[in-house]
């Protein structure tokens, strides 16, 4: 059959590539003519109760292999915990195992490339964002668990007062006071501090394409770490992610006002 100038330039890419054209051509010439449009054929009741079921089974495996996914991360997030678990206490008690011997104070930009890996690997959250997750907070009677990691405000040795990456290591229900341990191993320091001293951080990612709303907004005054420290400064949020990308604590790109 005549093929217009435009479709002839098309049939001829596709041979280009590596032939094969004319089987391309056989399938989809039928349904695409630039220059001689057609209205598509009518759907009989048949194929579209047909189409309907096809949508109806892959949406259910989808869900069902969602769901055993969800499950799969459950368990690598309950694993994970029973070990976070028996680190802490190990460092309560002073007992250490020859599996687990005591870790040596380990240099600054080793701790910085485990805290981006640790902020990277935080699990993404399907569905409605809860607590916690992304830049959503925390509730108000929320007590964070030994091991979560955590900004403290604590006095620095000039008497100034800064905001600090630390890791918790008990909570007192009867004093309200949460026993911190500074990240940085340097310093070595553990802090007694009130509740109004300490912001749980995220435990999830949140998917910028999907729920926005989690996401700390253009010119939102926060919390961001200062690169290379573990000190927390005051900052207005430039722009957020706007992909699914890893996200660092906290999420999107900052730019900073001030010290810590």
């Amino acid at each position: 059959p005549h093929l217009s100038p435009p479709t002839t330039k098309v049939k001829d890419f596709f041979g280009i590539r590596g032939g094969g054209g004319d089987e391309f051509w056989g399938d989809f010439g039928g349904f695409w003519d630039p220059l001689t449009p057609r209205d598509p054929p009518p759907v009989s009741p048949y194929y579209r109760t047909k189409l309907r079921g096809l949508y109806t089974t892959a949406k259910a495996d989808a869900e069902a292999e969602c769901n055993v996914l969800r499950r799969a991360l459950d368990k690598i997030a309950e694993i994970k915990s029973l070990l976070e678990e028996r680190r802490i206490a190990a460092k309560i008690a002073g007992i250490y195992s020859e599996a687990e011997p005591p870790r040596k104070t380990m240099r600054r930009g080793v701790l910085m490339t485990l805290l981006q890996q640790s902020a990277m690997t935080l699990p993404l959250w399907i569905g409605k964002p809860p607590p916690l997750c992304g830049a959503v907070p925390a509730a108000g009677d929320y007590v964070a668990k030994p091991g979560d990691k955590v900004a403290a405000r604590v006095k620095a040795l000039e008497g100034d007062e800064q905001w600090i990456l630390a890791e918790v290591v008990s909570y007192s229900h009867a004093a309200n006071k949460y026993e911190v341990d500074d990240i940085d191993e340097e310093g070595k320091e553990r802090h007694t501090l009130s509740r109004r001293r300490i912001i749980p951080l995220p435990q999830w990612k949140t998917n910028p394409e999907t729920d926005p709303e989690a996401l700390f907004h253009k010119d939102q005054l926060v919390l961001a770490l200062y690169p290379q420290t573990t000190c927390f400064y005051r900052a207005l949020i430039h722009a957020p992610p706007q992909r699914g990308a890893p996200c660092a604590l906290p999420e999107g790109v900052a730019k900073g006002r001030g010290g810590c």
